[in-house]
């Protein structure tokens, strides 16, 4: 056993181990007292020798002591003394990612199988449980973003998020992809290096404020790898109304609404912020890239430096406390005496 470098990882509970056995000695001469004057109310002084003839004075100071010994090791135990020491290695911890997914009535579509936004969940979730690495957080955005998810390390969480979006998740109408862009970077750590950000959109940026906004925020280290949904023939969107039918979606003029991917929107964003554009992929081989180009930064990530670690020994106090308990609650304050015969 390496002893190293004796200490204590939690010192302030070592005031138990000093000032609890103060009071328990101190409750144990109260008591003492206290029965010495019942039995003066009991019997005369003359008496109480044979009265007590059965009572051992020493087996009472051992209980007494170990119950001394027992509550000053509870302290010591909470406190945690440690000896010898181990080291924990540097833990690479990855880049922190936030995704961008458009959840606007375009990504209905079904050019892509089952539809736009159900293979972008799914490549998403594929993407977490197969290459996920650090802190993720999720943006759903259409006319409006919101963040879903902060950065966080618990995927579980992140997961139930992401199943939660909908076509009706975000209910102003539209899709505002340099919005989303901004609400992707509020949520970084903006002690990140490198503040990346995947969008997963169809292109159509309705209030073409993408390219605006992703050349604002290069200077801020943002860089955003554009995913796109669907193919440039497109098709049409199907939604259900308020009957609960299936229909087609209309435009004002009653023409039936076509939405094509737009790729060109989405390279420009891409390059604005020296990320790249690519096709998500029936499969989310999309994905698969980003995670490539990632790790390809000059900043993998940020790393938990590796440091030595005490050796807890609180469990030799417990076994000490535990022993000294058992022997107490085993050793009585009675004593044989011997009978006198008559002579």
């Amino acid at each position: 056993m390496n002893f190293a470098h004796p200490h204590f990882a939690e010192p302030q509970w070592l005031w138990l181990a000093f000032l609890g056995p103060v009071v328990v000695l101190a409750l144990q001469r109260y008591s003492a007292r206290m029965r010495k004057r019942q039995l003066a109310r009991l019997a005369a002084s003359e008496v109480i020798p044979a009265l007590t003839a059965s009572h051992s004075p020493l087996r009472r100071a051992v209980k007494e002591f170990f119950l001394i010994l027992a509550v000053a090791g509870m302290g010591i135990a909470l406190a945690r003394p440690q000896w010898g020491e181990y080291e924990n290695a540097p833990q690479l911890l990855g880049e922190d990612m936030v995704f961008l997914l458009d959840c606007s009535r375009s990504m209905l579509a079904t050019d892509v199988t089952p539809s736009r936004l159900e293979r972008s969940r799914l490549a998403i979730l594929d993407y977490i449980q197969s290459r996920g690495r650090g802190r993720v957080g999720l943006v759903a955005f259409a006319g409006q973003a919101f963040l879903q998810c902060p950065l966080t390390y618990d995927y579980n969480a992140f997961q139930d998020a992401l199943n939660s979006i909908d076509d009706r998740t975000i209910p102003v109408l539209g899709t505002d992809i340099g919005r989303a862009i901004e609400e992707g970077f509020h949520a970084m750590d903006k002690a990140d290096s490198h503040k990346i950000l995947v969008l997963i959109t169809d292109g159509e940026d309705l209030e073409k404020g993408g390219v605006r906004m992703a050349q604002k925020l290069r200077e801020e280290g943002v860089v955003v790898f554009t995913l796109g949904v669907g193919t440039p023939a497109g098709a049409e969107i199907k939604v259900v109304n308020e009957q609960g039918q299936t229909v087609l979606l209309r435009d004002s003029k009653g023409q039936v609404v076509r939405s094509r991917l737009d790729e060109t929107t989405l390279r420009n964003i891409a390059q604005a912020t020296r990320g790249a554009y690519y096709s998500l992929g029936p499969l989310g081989e999309g994905l698969a890239r980003v995670r490539l180009a990632v790790d390809s930064l000059e900043q993998t990530g940020p790393a938990a430096p590796g440091r030595r670690t005490g050796v807890d020994r609180f469990h030799f106090a417990v076994a000490g406390v535990l022993i000294l308990l058992a022997a107490e609650s085993l050793i009585g304050t009675r004593r044989r005496v011997r009978e006198l015969g008559p002579e």
